[in-house]
């Protein structure tokens, strides 16, 4: 008899099926920079972000027209050990605030002209306390995945992912402790700003988790749903949804990157799509790019969440393009012979 299918085959299909980079798309673009009335490579890493843009739109002429901040909000069970400065009750006050236009994502996402959409993951009924039983069973865990696939519905041509949830900072150290080994305390930070009695409420729930359902962790999915959180789930979904259809995708901070860490365990290549917006001075962010191979576009000390450091790397993004775009030739600008950086 064949093995019954599991709530995560769909998952594992799709990480099959995703498309590679557009090798032509990205050549044409270099073919147009090395014209460009500027010396060779003398953009840095603005040039190497329109490549990656065309590459992953499949296209020589990408846009970002449509840019999106994704932000997904959800509450856990794990906050009631006290993990935490704030209580549950303010993520729902914070979503409401990204309602009302009062947070900071909003100020950003207005400088930049960018959408912005906020995700509300069932905040009245928290996963389950991970110290004590798996965050969701498989089937919601699933499901929350591709409901985290909307996020690109109704056309997006760049995707920022960022998140709300107080206790989340612990579900994401467990996450990385889960998938990383090490000692619990080498993945946990101070959050939102806990005291130090709170740091050691969150290592010690981050070992206890861990050792609890450490037989089941050497598969990245198990991972996601025992440790996880609705918010690393959905915001996985988006990820890979993005892929799918080719949207290139700015990562924010330490949460949303404990997500793609999971899709990165299952495929090294799942986040050659992706790049990371800043790099957080929360726990341990700093190494886990190292470990994922990836360069933030910015560090600006931020441990905010919300999406804001994604948000903000649409900027230079934008400013890569425009010169890509509206820098003359040396044809058109009748300079002879090409500059010497």
């Amino acid at each position: 008899m064949p093995a019954p299918s599991s709530p995560f085959d769909p998952i594992r299909d799709l990480i099959a099926a995703m498309p590679p980079a557009s090798a032509e798309a990205c050549a044409a673009v270099r073919a147009r920079q090395g014209q460009l009335t500027k010396p060779a490579g003398s953009l840095g890493r603005l040039e190497e972000i329109v490549e990656f843009l065309a590459s992953w739109q499949a296209t020589p002429e990408p846009t970002i027209d449509r840019p999106l901040v994704a932000v997904f909000a959800a509450n856990h069970g794990v906050a009631a050990k006290g993990v935490s400065a704030y209580p549950s009750s303010v993520t729902r006050a914070m979503v409401e605030n990204f309602s009302g236009g009062g947070a900071a994502i909003n100020q950003i996402c207005a400088s930049f002209g960018i959408g912005l959409k906020v995700f509300d993951l069932a905040l009245d009924i928290p996963t389950k306390d991970i110290t004590e039983e798996p965050a969701m069973e498989a089937a919601a865990a699933a499901a929350t995945f591709a409901y985290g696939m909307e996020a690109i519905a109704g056309g997006v041509d760049l995707l920022c992912l960022g998140e709300m949830g107080i206790g989340n900072t612990t579900i994401a150290a467990a996450v990385y402790h889960g998938l990383y080994g090490g000692a619990a305390g080498d993945w946990v930070g101070r959050g939102a700003g806990v005291d130090d009695g709170g740091m050691l409420r969150k290592i010690a729930a981050v070992e206890t988790a861990v050792a609890l359902h450490k037989d089941h962790l050497a598969d990245p999915l198990e991972v996601m749903r025992r440790l996880g959180g609705r918010e690393i789930a959905a915001i996985a979904g988006a990820i890979m949804a993005a892929r799918i259809e080719r949207v290139p995708v700015i990562l924010d901070g330490y949460v949303v990157w404990a997500a793609a860490a999971i899709l990165h365990a299952l495929d090294p290549t799942a986040l050659d799509h992706c790049l990371a917006g800043h790099v957080s001075a929360e726990g341990a962010h700093r190494d886990v790019l190292r470990r994922l191979g990836k360069t933030p576009i910015l560090d600006l000390g931020l441990r905010l969440g919300e999406g804001s450091g994604a948000a903000l790397a649409v900027g230079v993004a934008q400013a890569a393009l425009a010169c890509h775009k509206g820098m003359a030739t040396f044809v058109e600008a009748n300079v002879a012979g090409k500059l010497e950086g």
